[in-house]
C-alpha cells in the first residue's frame, strides 16, 4: 500500500500466475509432410491413363464383330485398371500437398478431398470410355471398373504419410514402363531365351521373359522408392529440423506399393470386371484358357515386384544405416566380473589393506633397518609371487 492519503498502490501482476491461468495451445496431430515433384508426378500419373485409354480405344474399335470386341476388351481391362488407380493416387497426393499448404491438417477434410480427386479422375475416365468405344454392354462394364479402380487410387492417396504415396506413385510408373519397354524387344528377348518350335521351349522361355520384367520392375521400384523417400526427408528436415524422417516400416510398405497396386488391380478385375471377364471366357475354350493363363501371369508378376520392391528398398535403406558409437554406461553395484583383471587385482589389495598406497605407508612408518629384508620385498615383488609386506617367500639361498 503507498503512504500518500488517497492512493492505492497497484502491484505488478504475477507473471507465472497469468501463464498458468492462460489457455494452453491445443495440440494437434503434426502437420503432413510434402511429397516432392507430386504435380510432375500427377502429370506423368494422368498422361499413362491418358496412353492406356488411347491404346484401348485403337485395340476395341478395330473390329464390329461383337466378339472380337469382347475379348479386346477384357484383354485391356487390368491395364485400364491399373492406370487408373495410379492416375488417381497422382491427382490425391496433389491436392495433399495444396491442403498442407493451406495449414489443413484434420485427417476428415484431407481424405475427403484425396477420395475427390481420386472420383473426378474415374469419371473422367469412364467418360472417355463411354463416349470412344462404343456403346456394348461390356464398353459399360469396362467403364465402371475404370471410374471405381481411380476412386480407390485417390483413397490410398488420403493417407497422412503422403511422401509414401508419392514414392508408391514413381515406383508404380516405372514398373508400367519396365513392362512396355520389354514387350517392345519381346522377340530378341524370347530367342535369346532358347524360344524355339517345341512346347517346351516355348514354356521355359516364356517364363524366363515373365520372370526378367517382374524382377527388374522390382529393383527399379525399390531403388526409386529409395530415392524418393530420401528426397522427402531431406526437404521435411530442411523445413522442420525437429522434424521425425521415415522410418523402415515406411521404406518397406512403399517398396512393396507397386505389388500391392498390382494385386489391387487384379482383384477388382476379378471382381468389378468379373462380367466382362465371363463373357470373354465363354466365346470358347480358347479364349478361356487364355483368360486363365494370363490372370496366372499377372499374379505371379505382382508377387515377385512385391517381394523384389520390398527387400530393395528395405536394403537400400539399411546401408544407409550408421552403428551406435555411444559408449556403454556401468550400472550401480556392477559385479566383479564386469571388471578387468588389473582393477579386480587392486580392489582386492584394497580390501586387504596390501594397495601400492600401503606399501608406501608401511615403508614411512616401520623402522627399515634390514636391507636384506628391503631387497626380498623388491625381488618379490619383481617375480610377482608375493606383494605383501613382511613376508618372506623363500630364503636368501633360493634367490637368483
Amino acid at each position: 500500500m503507498s503512504t500518500q492519503s488517497g492512493s492505492t498502490a497497484v502491484s505488478p501482476p504475477d507473471r507465472s500466475a497469468v501463464a498458468s491461468a492462460a489457455p494452453a495451445p491445443e495440440r494437434g496431430a503434426p502437420a503432413p509432410a510434402f511429397a516432392p515433384a507430386a504435380l510432375g508426378l500427377a502429370v506423368l500419373a494422368l498422361g499413362w491413363l491418358a496412353a492406356m485409354l488411347w491404346i484401348g480405344q485403337a485395340e476395341i474399335t478395330s473390329s464390329d464383330i461383337n466378339s472380337i470386341v469382347i475379348a479386346m476388351a477384357a484383354l485391356a481391362l487390368p491395364g485400364l485398371i491399373s492406370a487408373s488407380m495410379v492416375g488417381g493416387a497422382g491427382a490425391a497426393v496433389v491436392v495433399a500437398n495444396l491442403l498442407t499448404r493451406r495449414g489443413v491438417h484434420r485427417s476428415t477434410p484431407r481424405f475427403a478431398g484425396a477420395v475427390g480427386a481420386g472420383l473426378l479422375v474415374g469419371l473422367l475416365a469412364a467418360l472417355t470410355v463411354t463416349l470412344s468405344y462404343g456403346d456394348a454392354d461390356s464398353i459399360t462394364v469396362l467403364a465402371g471398373t475404370v471410374a471405381a479402380a481411380a476412386t480407390v487410387g485417390g483413397i490410398a492417396g488420403g493417407v497422412r504419410a503422403v511422401p509414401v504415396v508419392g514414392a508408391v506413385v514413381t515406383a508404380g510408373l516405372a514398373v508400367f514402363m519396365i513392362n512396355t519397354a520389354l514387350n517392345i524387344f519381346k522377340d530378341p528377348l524370347l530367342n535369346l531365351y532358347g524360344y524355339g518350335d517345341t512346347d517346351q521351349s516355348q514354356t521355359s522361355a516364356l517364363e524366363w521373359f515373365s520372370r526378367t520384367g517382374s524382377i527388374g520392375g522390382g529393383l527399379a521400384a525399390g531403388l526409386l522408392v529409395f530415392a524418393y523417400l530420401g528426397l522427402a526427408r531431406r526437404r521435411t528436415l530442411a523445413l522442420n529440423p525437429e522434424a521425425v524422417p521415415s522410418r523402415w516400416p515406411a521404406y518397406l510398405i512403399a517398396g512393396a506399393g507397386p505389388g500391392l497396386l498390382l494385386l489391387a488391380a487384379e482383384l477388382l478385375t476379378h471382381t468389378a470386371g468379373a462380367r466382362l471377364l465371363a463373357a470373354a471366357g465363354s466365346l470358347s475354350e480358347v479364349d478361356q484358357g487364355l483368360q486363365d493363363s494370363l490372370s496366372e501371369f499377372r499374379f505371379d508378376q505382382a508377387l515377385w515386384v512385391l517381394f523384389v520392391g520390398a527387400m530393395t528398398a528395405l536394403i537400400a535403406f539399411g546401408r544407409t544405416l550408421k552403428p551406435s558409437t555411444a559408449e556403454p554406461v556401468k550400472e550401480a553395484g556392477a559385479g566383479p566380473s564386469e571388471q578387468t583383471p588389473t582393477e579386480r587385482t587392486r580392489s582386492r589389495d584394497d580390501e586387504h589393506g596390501d594397495g601400492p598406497a600401503d606399501e608406501v605407508t608401511a615403508g614411512l612408518t616401520e623402522p627399515d633397518d634390514d636391507s636384506d629384508e628391503d631387497e626380498e620385498i623388491e625381488w618379490e615383488d619383481e617375480q610377482g609371487t608375493d606383494r605383501r609386506i613382511g613376508r618372506h617367500a623363500e630364503p636368501d639361498a633360493a634367490r637368483p
